[in-house]
């Protein structure tokens, strides 16, 4: 029976097929680093998280704001972190780094548990309103070895071009390719982890934007873990289960794996939502990811009560 307790500001998940954890104070959003084990293997997440949540940006250089108008700091224009990529900031802080502290709800239901965060962004730049709203839903079922996710961001703003940042799954911390043996990206192919061995920055390699490149059937971010005798593990995927809103994925060496996602790409306006959902979780060969992905294809969000849960 799965289970969920409080410990501190730990959520502490224990399900028939894993265990995780959330963080509600300190490095928060998602699932917390490294406490996705997978009970069949041992197997566990090997960053800093799981759909870890960033900030609201828009394809554009901050070049000609005002220092004023770009905020609290701009964006940082390194080409080996962020490429030749156009962004600033359209609203702040980032959430898992200085949110510091977030709110949430815990649901216990007949064979699952949940947990519901939120937090609205206090400062926007070049005079927009800030407190926009996230959102993120996450039910932990029994009977399987995955987990689902839902992020759903309001607008406090008409922006021609909203995007929202996060890690998906989350990265992948190596030396050397000592912790993983390949990647998988549906739009790519497989990845070995010889190719990760030197940085590169995010459009030398495996870029993915939905208006250069065709729009995938399945959305899958996945690395196969490399088990501490050396063999090769199960895959720690996650899937965005509308492929059509994410704008822009990557997946470059930065130190380690990067697996940033953007969601949205769209013209929003001031109270519309930016919404997509997820399914992250362990799986033991491509075969089993595509059945579960195309079991919940086209959802975009979670409705959970004590009574159940299901995807919409």
């Amino acid at each position: 029976m799965a289970t969920l307790r409080s410990e501190g500001t730990t959520l502490r998940i224990e399900t028939d097929r894993y265990t995780a954890a959330v963080e509600t104070e300190g490095y928060v959003s998602g699932v917390a680093r490294q406490s996705f084990v997978d009970r069949a293997t041992g197997a566990h997440d090997l960053g800093f998280g799981l759909a870890v949540a960033d900030f609201l940006l828009e394809p554009e250089w901050d070049d000609i704001w005002t220092d004023a108008q770009a905020g609290s700091h701009r964006y940082l224009r390194d080409p080996l972190l962020h490429g030749n990529l156009p962004r600033r900031y359209v609203e702040l802080p980032q959430i898992c780094t200085q949110a510091k502290r977030l709110p949430y709800q815990m649901i216990t239901g007949p064979g699952f548990v949940g947990v519901r965060q939120w937090f609205q962004w206090t400062e926007a730049t070049a005079g927009r309103t800030p407190g926009s709203r996230w959102e993120q839903t996450l039910v932990f079922p029994d009977g399987v070895r995955y987990f689902l996710a839902a992020d759903r961001i309001t607008s406090a703003n008409d922006v021609e071009c909203l995007l929202f940042r996060q890690d998906m799954p989350g990265h992948l911390r190596h030396h050397g390719g000592d912790t993983f043996t390949q990647v998988f990206l549906s739009t790519q192919g497989l990845i070995p982890a010889a190719a990760f061995l030197q940085d590169f920055p995010p459009d030398a390699r495996y870029l993915y934007h939905r208006d250069v490149d065709p729009i995938p059937g399945r959305l899958i971010r996945a690395y196969q873990v490399r088990l501490p005798d050396g063999r090769p593990g199960p895959w720690l995927a996650g899937m965005t289960l509308d492929p059509t809103v994410v704008c822009e994925a990557w997946c470059h060496q930065r130190g380690y794996v990067c697996f940033i996602q953007e969601i949205g790409g769209f013209r929003i306006h001031r109270g519309e939502t930016l919404a997509a959902a997820h399914v992250i979780g362990w799986f033991d060969d491509l075969e089993a990811m595509y059945a579960v992905c195309d079991q919940y294809r086209g959802a975009l969000g979670i409705e959970v009560d004590a009574s159940g849960y299901r995807l919409v």
